[in-house]
Order: C-alpha cells, then structure tokens, then sequence
C-alpha cells in the first residue's frame, strides 16, 4: 500500500508542477503541452536502463547451474525410460 502512495504522490506532484507550468506560461505553450510526452518517454528510457543494469549485475551461480544440469539429465534419464524421444545429448 505504501508503494502506491508513493506513486500517487509523484503523480500529484509531477500533474501540479505541468499545470503551474502552463499557468504561468514561463515554458512557451506548444512545449508545455509535450510535457507528458516527454515524461513517458524518459520514463520508458530509465526502465530500459534499469532492465539493463540489472542484466549486468546479474548474479551467477555455478552450483545452482550444477544442480539444473543434474536436473535436466536425470529428467531426460526418466522421459527414456517413458518411451519419449528427447534427442541427442
């Protein structure tokens, strides 16, 4: 709950700054009116940077990766024995 608030309040704070800008007509008109724009798309840019940082930093596991190996031959030791093709190694 606490997550939406906060994201209320951002949304609040981010619609009272674009409509004081258009009041108080210090950006000219025709730009004041893309600012929306501009915010969903720098919006979609961090969250593109943000997927991307964390594609960097992503953890990784050597025994974990042992362990899915171990998984997947035992799965495909018990899908022969069923009588399935699971192709070549």
């Amino acid at each position: 709950m606490k997550h939406v608030l906060k994201l209320l309040s951002l949304l609040v704070v981010i619609s009272a700054l674009w409509i004081g800008l258009l009041q108080a007509s210090i950006i000219p008109q025709s730009h004041t009116w893309l600012l929306p724009i501009y915010f969903i798309v720098s919006l979609g840019c961090y969250g593109l940077l943000m997927v991307g940082v964390g594609l960097m930093r992503f953890p990784t596991c050597p025994q974990e990766a042992l362990l899915l190996q171990q998984d997947i031959a035992e799965a495909k030791d018990f899908l022969k024995q069923k009588g399935v093709d699971v192709g070549s190694d």
